[in-house]
């Protein structure tokens, strides 16, 4: 099963368990007040483009939003969450510099969704060659996950089959959490969306973190205008990768001590 945790048990203890295990759950990390507003924000955005992005990967009852910073004022809070950071740091931390945001999605599933192909996160990179993590995945619950709504699936990290064509004969856990917790999980661990057999939708905001020498797998500097990114607070800014990592790497001429933005 998932091990379940809350925000006041010790960083080291998570940690453990998410590098043995591939995956995580921190309960209510946030409030109800502030994940219904995050909601709130989101709607239009679901309703206006949120079918774009269906296919056989994501689903056909399925809506994505991408580049989730522009669309909430909420955004800035759940991805700059101080314990999800201390997380991020212990795992990629020894291996960059700086981490970084690699992308941002906020996910509804609605009734009647058939359950997404098991997968991994960190087949963007060529993970095979790596002799550790590239990045780590942070769903967020914005409604609560039920077995029966479409809670994540999830292979542990000692379940996990050597061929991609037995994920589905694995044991598989959902992550059963409420609105406001958080399931995280290594980017080697196989998860997928559960089907929706209820009658409402289940909807989360799923951001990543990867190493920051790495390219992200969103592309933030075309997804955001300068004026979205001058609206928010300079650690925020960095996360999303706008900065340098170390003395060369994503120098810009205008700004050559590598920070981009001054604090």
């Amino acid at each position: 099963m998932i091990r379940h945790f809350s925000a006041t048990d010790a960083i080291d203890s998570i940690v453990s368990e998410l590098r043995e295990t591939g995956v995580v759950i921190i309960d209510q990390l946030e409030t109800d007040e502030v994940i219904d507003q995050f909601n709130n924000d989101l709607r239009p955005e679901f309703d206006r483009q949120g079918h774009l992005f269906q296919g056989d990967f994501n689903g056909y009852k399925t809506l994505r939003v991408g580049a989730v910073t522009k669309y909430s004022r909420m955004f800035p809070r759940l991805i700059a969450n101080d314990v999800v950071l201390a997380i991020a740091d212990a795992v990629l931390g020894a291996h960059c510099d700086v981490f970084q945001v690699g992308s941002t999605t906020a996910i509804e599933i609605l009734p009647g969704e058939s359950s997404q192909v098991l997968h991994a996160d960190d087949t963007c990179y060529p993970s095979h060659l790596m002799q550790f993590e590239a990045q780590i995945s942070v769903l967020w619950a914005l409604d609560d996950f039920t077995e029966k709504n479409g809670a994540t699936r999830v292979i542990l990290k000692s379940d996990k089959p050597d061929h991609e064509c037995e994920y589905e004969t694995a044991p598989i856990y959902e992550a059963v959490m409420p609105r406001g917790s958080v399931v995280i999980y290594l980017g080697s661990t196989i998860h997928g969306g559960g089907a929706n057999d209820s009658d409402k939708p289940r909807k989360a905001l799923v951001n990543t973190y990867c190493l920051g020498w790495l390219r992200q797998e969103e592309n933030q500097y075309l997804s955001l205008d300068k004026e979205d990114v001058d609206r928010l607070s300079d650690p925020v800014r960095r996360l999303l990768g706008f900065q340098a990592h170390g003395p060369f790497l994503g120098v810009w001429p205008d700004d050559p001590d590598g920070l981009w933005y001054k604090t």
